[in-house]
C-alpha cells in the first residue's frame, strides 16, 4: 500500500516526537519516499539531522533557508502538491486546535492548508487534555474537513497518569496506513502467487542451460498486484531485479524443481496464479560434478523434460484464476489457445516475438488476454509495468464478475 508513495510526515513538539524516528524507518522500508517538516519546539524532542539521515531528504522547518550568505524558500505549495498522503504525528492539542481553525503559523500549518492529498493525524497528549470539549471538538471539525485520526491508545502518559491520549505505536500507524489505504481497492484480500524470471539448469559447476528472460515482466506484476491490495508471493528465478514491497513474499529459486516446489507449496492457498516465468523445458539429465574440459570437438549432453509447472497447477485446481503465458513465434493465436485448453488455465497472456518490442529483455510488451471463453483483447506495445496492470484489470473484472 505504501510502495512508491510520497509521505509528508508533520512533527509537533511533544513528547511523543521521538517514536517518529521509528515511524519514519518502517515507512522507507514499506518504500515510500518520506520528506519531514518539523515545529520549532518538535526539534527540541528529535533531532533534524536524525530524521534527515533516516528520511534521505532534508528536514524542514521553517519558510526560508539562509546558508552560506544566499536565501531559499521552502515552498509549501510544492511540498502540498508533492505528497500522496500527508501524516501528522505526534499531534499535540495546540496544532490540533491550529489545524481546526485554520491558524497558518508556521511552516507544517502553511503546507497542512495547502495539501491536496489525504491527511492523518495521530493524538498525542494527557489525559485530561484528550478528554477536554475543545480537543473533542477539533476531532470532530477534522473528521469534517476529512482528516483521518490514528486512535490513541491508552496506556501510560508522560505524566504519569494512565489513559488514552498515547501516541499509536510507530508499527500500528503505518499498519493503519496500509489498510486504510487499501480499502476498496480491487484486489484487497486476494492472494496472488507470480512466477517470474528464467530458470538454470546446470550442466556442470560452471555452465547451465537458461534463457534471456530478465524477470521483468513478473516483477511488474507483483509491484502493481501489491499496489492495488493483494498480498503477493513471488517467486523468481535468477534476476538481477529487486523489490521492496511490504505486501509482497520474495522467494528465490534457480531451476525449475526448485520452482515446480515452492509454487506447488503455496498454490492451494491462493485466489490467483499467474505464471510469467520462462521456465526451460529441460534440463541436463547428469550434471557434472566437474568442469566440463574442452577434450573434443563435439559436447553431446542428453537432456530431459522438466515437469510442467502451469499444467501441473492446471491439474490441482480449485477455486484459483489461473492465468499462463505464451510466448509464441508462428500461429500465435492458435497456439496459446491450445496450450490455455490443454493445462485448464482461465486465461492466458499472448505475446510474440514477431513483435517489435516485446519478448525478452525489453523493457516494453505487446500482448493480446485470452480467457477460458476465447474472448479476446489486444492492447498496442506499452511499457512493462503499464502491461501488468492491463492484465490485472482483466483478471479482476473477471473474478468480480
Amino acid at each position: 500500500m505504501l510502495g512508491g508513495k510520497n509521505i509528508l510526515l508533520g512533527i509537533t513538539g511533544g513528547i511523543a516526537a521521538y517514536k517518529t524516528t521509528f515511524l519514519v524507518r518502517l515507512l522507507i522500508k514499506a518504500g515510500a519516499s518520506v520528506k519531514v517538516v518539523l515545529t520549532d519546539s518538535a526539534s527540541s524532542f528529535v533531532t533534524p539531522l536524525t530524521l534527515a539521515t533516516l528520511s534521505k531528504n532534508p528536514v524542514l522547518s521553517s519558510f526560508v533557508n539562509e546558508e552560506d550568505g544566499s536565501v531559499s524558500w521552502n515552498n509549501h505549495v510544492e511540498l502540498g502538491l508533492w505528497a500522496d498522503l500527508m501524516l501528522i504525528a505526534p499531534a499535540t492539542a495546540n496544532t490540533l486546535s491550529k489545524m481546526a481553525n485554520g491558524i497558518c503559523d508556521n511552516l507544517l500549518m502553511a503546507t497542512y492548508l495547502s495539501a491536496k492529498c489525504p491527511v492523518y493525524f495521530a493524538p498525542a497528549m494527557d489525559l485530561d487534555m484528550f478528554k477536554h470539549p475543545s480537543t473533542v471538538a477539533s476531532f470532530s471539525t477534522l473528521a469534517s474537513f476529512g482528516n483521518i485520526m490514528i486512535p490513541a491508545t491508552s496506556g501510560e502518559l508522560a505524566s504519569g497518569l494512565i489513559g488514552e491520549g498515547r501516541m499509536a505505536e510507530p508499527e500500528e500507524m503505518v499498519t493503519f496506513l496500509m489498510q486504510h489505504l487499501g480499502e476498496g481497492l480491487p484486489l484487497q484480500g486476494k492472494k496472488i502467487l507470480i512466477t517470474a524470471g528464467p530458470t538454470y539448469e546446470a550442466i556442470d559447476p560452471v555452465r547451465f542451460i537458461g534463457n534471456h528472460s530478465t524477470g521483468l515482466m513478473g516483477y511488474e506484476l507483483a509491484r502493481k498486484a501489491a499496489n492495488l491490495g493483494a498480498t503477493v508471493f513471488l517467486i523468481s528465478g535468477p534476476s538481477h531485479l529487486s523489490i521492496q514491497h511490504s505486501s509482497v513474499s520474495l522467494i528465490k529459486v534457480t531451476t525449475a524443481e526448485e520452482m515446480f516446489n515452492e509454487a506447488h507449496a503455496l498454490f492451494p492457498d491462493m485466489d490467483i496464479a499467474v505464471c510469467a516465468a520462462a521456465v526451460a523445458d529441460y534440463r541436463p539429465k547428469n550434471m557434472a560434478n566437474q568442469k566440463i574440459k574442452k577434450n573434443t570437438e563435439e559436447l553431446i549432453i542428453p537432456l530431459i523434460k522438466n515437469k510442467d509447472i502451469l499444467f501441473s497447477l492446471g491439474e490441482r485446481k480449485e477455486k484459483q484464476f489461473l492465468v499462463g503465458f505464451a510466448l509464441e513465434t508462428e500461429n500465435e493465436v492458435e497456439n496459446a489457445i491450445g496450450k490455455l485448453k490443454k493445462k485448464n488455465l482461465d486465461a492466458i497472456v499472448l505475446n510474440s516475438l514477431n513483435d517489435s518490442g516485446a519478448g525478452f529483455g525489453k523493457i516494453t510488451n505487446k500482448i493480446s488476454f485470452i480467457d477460458k471463453k476465447l474472448e479476446i483483447k489486444t492492447f498496442e506495445l506499452k511499457t512493462k509495468a503499464e502491461v501488468a496492470l492491463d492484465i490485472l484489470n482483466e483478471i479482476t473484472s473477471r473474478i468480480h464478475a
